[in-house]
């Protein structure tokens, strides 16, 4: 099982939805409030799960999912914000809706059925499998 991507789609996926929260506005999104605090390895180097993550969102901003400004060490990315393309995603409708959703006002079928708020639920629910199908879904539009 290849538990590094499952890591990815989670990391993403968090990053994402603190980005889409500050939209438009750039912030500094640290490793640390994604993944938790890690202590850096005895030679000062961080710990490759730190690596990993932090690369999730450099590769994102290759892929012209976000923008950044520079890197602070290996600690957080400053003046991050979601490029048109993420936030388009993000905020456009999961189909098919939740059967939940199907009968309730448009501006709640808006609000509750974007991708954003459905990765929200997953993540919160702690449901991975959830998560990666929605990244997956993310991917693809």
């Amino acid at each position: 099982m290849d538990l590094h991507i499952d890591d990815f789609y989670q990391d993403a996926a968090q990053g994402l939805l603190v980005l889409y929260q500050a939209f438009p506005n750039k912030s500094t999104l640290y490793m640390d409030d994604l993944i938790g605090y890690m202590a850096p390895d005895e030679f000062g180097l961080p710990q490759a799960r730190q690596q990993r993550c932090l690369s999730t969102f450099l590769w994102l901003a290759e892929e012209g999912y976000v923008r950044y400004q520079s890197t602070i060490r290996f600690e957080a990315l400053d003046q991050i914000e979601l490029s048109e393309k993420a936030f388009a995603r993000l905020a456009s409708a999961v189909n098919p809706l939740p059967c939940a959703l199907k009968n309730t006002p448009p501006s709640v079928r808006r609000a509750q059925g974007s991708l954003a708020n459905q990765l929200r639920e997953a993540l919160q629910s702690q449901h991975s499998e959830r998560v990666i199908e929605l990244m997956q879904r993310f991917f693809q539009c």
